[in-house]
């Protein structure tokens, strides 16, 4: 879901790289030395899932892994996507520095929102409740993720608008994808490290397989 160079106005790049830059800032505000290893997996994860993709037109359709991201990290988020997407730049040629701050804010701010929302459930519930949360917050990330695609598209151009409803409508499967990889990820952790989501003591595997 990158965009590429030369596509976008100076208004919404101006815009987004001010988005950007706020977003990562009280995201390293937030980053402490326990945290900062976990953010780097996390990024790690996101500069491969994002990089593996498939072109379509001025953006892109790959794996994004934004409401993983933002249940895990938070704030944290920004700077996680930040970091992934000036390593594919830099070394691949993907995106692009005038659009990073664009690319960041599209993936990072999906993120963020559903994680705030869906985290509690993911930390204080079930297995069960981890998966099908885990799976609501990766599905709406990428929906949210694609209209604001779509919304940044338009307002650079009129002759983008048929390309912003192609980019929604490519990513329907995606959603579908994002959820159960999203969902799967956290029910595992919540099975075997479930400190990592903020609880405080593991859950039987037996005890924690859903019923049929």
């Amino acid at each position: 879901m990158h965009i590429s160079e030369g596509v976008l106005s100076a208004p919404v790049l101006l815009a987004g790289g001010a988005l950007a830059i706020g977003g990562v800032a009280i995201g390293v505000i937030k980053l402490d030395e326990k945290s900062m290893v976990q953010t780097a997996v996390v990024s790690s994860a996101l500069f491969v899932a994002t990089l593996i993709r498939v072109p379509l037109g001025v953006s892109s359709v790959h794996l994004v892994l934004n409401g993983l991201a933002g249940i895990l990290l938070g704030w944290r988020v920004f700077p996680a996507f930040a970091v992934a997407f000036l390593l594919q730049a830099v070394l691949f040629g993907v995106g692009g520095f005038s659009t990073l701050g664009v690319n960041v804010v599209m993936m990072g701010l999906p993120g963020f929102l559903l994680g705030a929302a869906f985290q509690p459930l993911v930390r204080r519930g079930s297995v069960r409740v981890a998966f099908w949360a885990g799976t609501a917050a990766g599905s709406l990330s990428i929906l949210l993720a694609g209209l604001i695609l779509a919304l940044i598209l338009v307002s650079t151009g009129e002759e983008f608008r048929a390309t912003a409803g192609l980019v929604i409508a490519a990513h329907v499967p995606v959603m579908a994808i994002e959820g159960l990889v999203t969902g799967g990820a956290l029910a595992y952790l919540k099975r075997v490290r479930p400190e990592v989501l903020g609880a405080s003591e593991s859950i039987p595997i037996a005890a924690a397989e859903p019923s049929t």
